[in-house]
């Protein structure tokens, strides 16, 4: 059996607002004073690790960081059974009261997640609930039930089982809401999930622009992915990755008109990109990729801003983690966000490209608007 580690993550951990490169460097160094400030989740072997986990370390393009454990069981992923995340007690009561709601919920997914009767179960009032979810999750109870059953969903169709079993097992009580939801949350029907994307087609091309190498991959419904790097392969092994049974092929000639779309953008000749898009979001993560659309070109916002835009000023770690997880590079402009002092923060293609798209960004935009 693997050990039991003592958790020694400090309030002065748990209360800083760690960027994703912060949290990378702590994965790296192994540092067991933040075990209990956040996990991180591999999405090559759907597994989540605490900080200091012993396991050999993995890509950081295939790394997603959670405040706690229970959010990244909510969006799919598995606890470690070598480091075992979810035994890490945290000092923090708000984390330590969203944690016990989170098991509430888990144990009863079809009880009632109104704040005023998970506060009659808890014994802490609606405002605290409230208060302690944007806090640590930035979402309500509601909306981590929500994430809950359809990771289930997720799990249950990976299994091979039959879609009408696997959506009332996940606590759905008809079919019809599951359909409804499959373009956001799946990105196409259940039954094409469950086989690992299989009949789904995906097109991609690489090319190389002033920013290094850029990947360009679409559905016949929209870009489904954009993203940067100093090699190819490892951008179409990602892609790949990602959906292991789908139909994937090299087209650079059927997908000109947007890639071109996206060089002339980089290039600062194109301030404005207009781009169908076929991306997955949960109900949170739409919201703040929302308010980056909105941030203007040539123009940056803290993640305190954009926290302030979708009405939730205590959800900038998660806001962090939206940004994170954007798919679609450049399209949604999560470079545009930076920390509250003006320093750059994390960016998951690397901060020395980001100072570059934004030093491009602010000169196109001076150019634009000069006479």
């Amino acid at each position: 059996m693997a050990p039991r580690y003592v958790a020694v993550v400090s309030h002065a951990a748990l209360s800083s607002q760690q960027t994703p490169t912060q949290q990378w460097r702590i994965v790296l160094a192994r540092d067991r004073r933040y075990d209990g400030a956040f996990v991180y989740a591999v999405r090559s072997t759907g597994v989540f690790c605490r900080p200091s986990c012993p396991s050999r370390r993995p890509r950081r393009s295939v790394v997603r960081f959670f405040p706690i454990p229970e959010a990244a069981q909510a969006a799919g992923f598995r606890p470690c059974r070598r480091c075992r995340p979810t035994q890490v007690a945290s000092p923090d009561p708000a984390v330590s009261l969203v944690r016990d709601v989170c098991r509430t919920i888990d144990a009863s997914p079809d009880a009632p997640t109104d704040l005023a009767t998970l506060g009659r179960r808890t014994g802490r009032s609606p405002h605290q609930l409230r208060r302690a979810f944007r806090r640590v999750l930035g979402v309500s109870p509601s909306a981590y039930r929500d994430a809950r059953r359809m990771a289930r969903l997720k799990s249950s169709l990976k299994e091979q089982r039959h879609v009408s079993p696997a959506i009332y097992e996940a606590g759905y009580g008809s079919s019809s809401r599951v359909y409804e939801r499959a373009a956001s949350a799946l990105g196409m029907t259940p039954a094409t999930y469950g086989r690992g994307g299989r009949g789904a087609a995906i097109r991609y091309a690489i090319v190389s622009t002033q920013m290094g190498q850029l990947l360009v991959a679409a559905t016949d419904r929209g870009i489904c992915r954009i993203s940067l790097g100093d090699a190819g392969q490892p951008l179409e092994r990602d892609l790949r990755a990602e959906f292991p049974a789908a139909t994937i092929t090299a087209d650079s000639s059927g997908l000109t008109r947007w890639v071109q779309s996206i060089v002339r953008h980089l290039e600062g000749r194109e301030p404005h990109l207009d781009l169908p898009l076929d991306i997955r979001a949960t109900a949170f993560q739409t919201r703040v990729w929302a308010a980056l659309k909105k941030i203007p070109y040539g123009a940056t916002r803290s993640y305190q801003a954009v926290a302030r835009a979708i009405h939730q000023p205590s959800a900038t770690r998660a806001v962090a983690q939206a940004c994170a997880t954007n798919p679609v590079a450049i399209a949604i402009p999560c470079h545009r966000v930076v920390r509250e002092d003006g320093e750059l923060g994390g960016y998951r293609w690397g901060t020395e490209r980001k100072r570059r798209l934004l030093e491009q960004e602010a000169t196109g935009a001076k150019t634009s608007n000069s006479p």
